[in-house]
């Protein structure tokens, strides 16, 4: 038996599954002026009264949050406009992600901005930023130190400092002020009785929309809307229009796609118009990011700010030096910023080739040692297989910067938990970072085994975490004992928004879903599908031949383009499902009995002037009758 076919007794089909929620769609499109599919999808996605559906459609920065309904935001901006006014040396201190570099950025500016129109004492605004290899995540005792050494006297963090107990207490030690601004879960413990007892850390003013008795009402923003929000309201306490907050946008937008918030609500609105805003940026590094990405003069969409952006930024933090990136936009020499933004890119395609490497080694590791324990061969309780509902998996000599990325594409590949370790400094510890399915919180999964760790944080979804080497073992046996998941949530799903003949689609309406972008975690791409669609034609295409272009037969008899980037796979199932000789008609063109479910996107494409309406294929199947 072959590799493939034992790995698929072990993994499961996906299942497609159309939404059930029901609601007067010709009755919300005749109110809103939007096709009835468009209104099935705004409702499949959870959004139901009016003021949703206004604040979905039509939302813009007036419809966003009050600041001060944040705890501790007043006490925080009440403290730092008395250190700005006394002079004081100010420090940010923020993550090396993207979403901490532009919270310290927006910071940054908003501080040095209130410093010079306002006060005359000159106070000294700096930050710092921790080195992912050195420091590891967030605030930590040696960058205190190193900031009392220096004379700071307030520390601001960003996007970190809400699990940083060690640190805010070594600052108060040293009779520092701190206020931290973060966006993270409120860490806790488990006592006797099973209750959640939440644990604080002992700064000056602790701003998350996320500890009890906060009345801020959306929990969803990342650590650059926390900041922005801080910047907002200390212009307003000392006398600038806060309408200037909003050169913040672009950078907040970034941060929210890169740091996957769900795009609801105000996020929907800061993404909205940072896309707009970045198509002319004020920006120096990042009009040369997009200039030099090819994305100069074409739609941006969220798509760009997560995978192409996002990443060039976040590649500094995670190969080199985090700062890098606050040089790059903070650089007003523009060729300078152009030679930057060259150097991202570059550093990011290494970090690319090296994830690659790194996904396909672990995938391959999985494979064989699945195939071994089903050709009967005992393994070593270290090693992890597809038999596991979770799986514990060491990596050795993988940057520890990459560990999460590969994770999350081992999750995708198997639909399942996914710790991933790697070696550390030390020799002895290991470290690695986690990622997660629905239905298995994985934060609170790793604290009923906490003991096992070194330390650990992170939320349902995602974690990161060290361990003793030899615990290895041990905590792939105690983890999988203690998975209560089941075979329906080991089955991953695809949700289908509207079941729709490939004929009901039009240019029109494919330009109406651009009313519902952006698409992003929480505000999905839609995905609509039809049953029993014949293949008249494939042709592979493309220099490397990694283009699939498809002709597919529609009901009223005409035919419409499908555009598929997997050609080889999709070959091997023709195959499969269909035999040798019907997948060789339907390269040939001729008549042939491939018939197929598809799972698609409408896409307008462009060319000379003149537009073809085409499917994008996410997913497909044989059509059983």
């Amino acid at each position: 038996m072959n590799q493939e076919r034992i790995i698929n007794q072990y993994t499961k089909d996906t299942v497609w599954s159309v939404y059930a929620k029901r609601a007067d769609f010709f009755k919300l499109a005749d109110k809103y002026g939007i096709d009835p599919v468009i209104a099935r999808i705004i409702r499949n996605r959870d959004i139901i009264t009016e003021d949703e559906i206004d604040m979905y459609l039509n939302g813009d920065i007036s419809s966003t949050h009050e600041p001060s309904l944040m705890k501790d935001m007043e006490k925080g901006c009440r403290i730092m406009k008395q250190k700005l006014s006394e002079g004081s040396h100010v420090r940010i201190i923020s993550d090396y992600d993207v979403d901490g570099v532009m919270s310290a950025y927006i910071l940054y500016k908003g501080l040095i901005k209130v410093a010079n129109e306002i006060y005359n004492a000159f106070p000294i605004i700096d930050y710092d930023i921790p080195h992912r290899m050195r420091d590891g995540y967030g605030i930590n005792t040696r960058l205190v130190d190193k900031a009392y050494e220096e004379g700071v006297d307030t520390i601001i963090t960003c996007d970190n400092g809400i699990a940083a107990f060690d640190a805010i207490s070594r600052a108060k030690e040293h009779g520092m002020t701190v206020i931290i601004t973060d966006h993270h879960d409120i860490p806790y413990t488990i006592d006797e009785a099973g209750n959640r007892c939440y644990n604080m850390p002992d700064a000056d003013a602790v701003i998350d929309h996320k500890q009890k008795n906060c009345g801020y009402p959306f929990k969803e923003i990342c650590g650059a809307g926390v900041a922005y929000k801080f910047i907002q309201y200390l212009y307003r306490i000392c006398g600038i229009d806060e309408s200037k907050c909003q050169e913040f946008i672009e950078y907040l937008g970034i941060a929210t796609v890169c740091d996957v918030m769900n795009l609801i609500d105000e996020n929907r609105v800061f993404v909205r118009v940072a896309l707009n805003k970045l198509k002319k940026s004020s920006n120096y590094g990042l009009a040369a990011l997009i200039r030099n990405s090819g994305r100069e003069g074409k739609k941006l969409t969220s798509y760009d700010l997560g995978f192409i952006i996002g990443p060039c930024i976040n590649a500094a933090g995670r190969l080199g030096d985090a700062k890098l990136c606050m040089d790059f936009l903070l650089e007003e020499d523009s060729y300078k910023a152009d030679s930057l933004s060259l150097e991202l890119i570059n550093v990011n395609n290494e970090r690319k080739d090296m994830t690659v490497k790194s996904t396909t080694q672990s995938m391959q590791m999985l494979t064989d040692n699945t195939c071994r324990l089903h050709n009967g061969e005992t393994l070593d309780n270290s090693v992890p297989t597809l038999a596991d509902k979770v799986i514990v998996l060491y990596l050795p000599n993988v940057h520890e910067s990459l560990v999460g990325i590969i994770a999350g594409r081992v999750k995708e590949r198997f639909y399942r938990p996914v710790l991933l370790f790697t070696d550390s400094e030390d020799k002895d510890i290991l470290k690695g970072s986690g990622r997660s399915i629905a239905g298995y919180n994985m934060y609170d999964e790793l604290n009923k085994v906490s003991h096992m760790f070194i330390k650990f944080g992170g939320h349902d979804m995602a974690a990161g975490f060290s361990i003793k080497r030899e615990m290895l073992g041990s905590l792939r046996q105690e983890l999988n004992s203690r998975a209560e998941l089941d075979d329906k949530q080991l089955t991953p799903k695809l949700m289908i928004d509207v079941p729709m003949p490939l004929s009901y689609n039009s240019i029109s309406l494919t330009r109406q879903l651009n009313l519902i972008e952006p698409f992003g975690k929480g505000n999905e791409k839609p995905v609509f599908a039809q049953s029993g669609v014949r293949v008249r034609r494939a042709i592979i295409m493309g220099r490397n031949r990694n283009v699939l272009r498809l002709t597919l037969e529609m009901d009223n008899n005409e035919t419409i383009t499908g555009m598929n980037f997997e050609p080889d796979t999709f070959i091997s199932r023709i195959k499969e499902w269909f035999g040798e000789s019907e997948c060789d008609k339907i390269l040939k063109g001729l008549t042939d009995k491939v018939i197929l479910d598809i799972a698609y996107y409408p896409d307008i494409n462009e060319y000379q002037g003149s537009e073809e309406l085409r499917i994008r294929i996410l997913e497909y199947r044989k059509h059983i009758d």
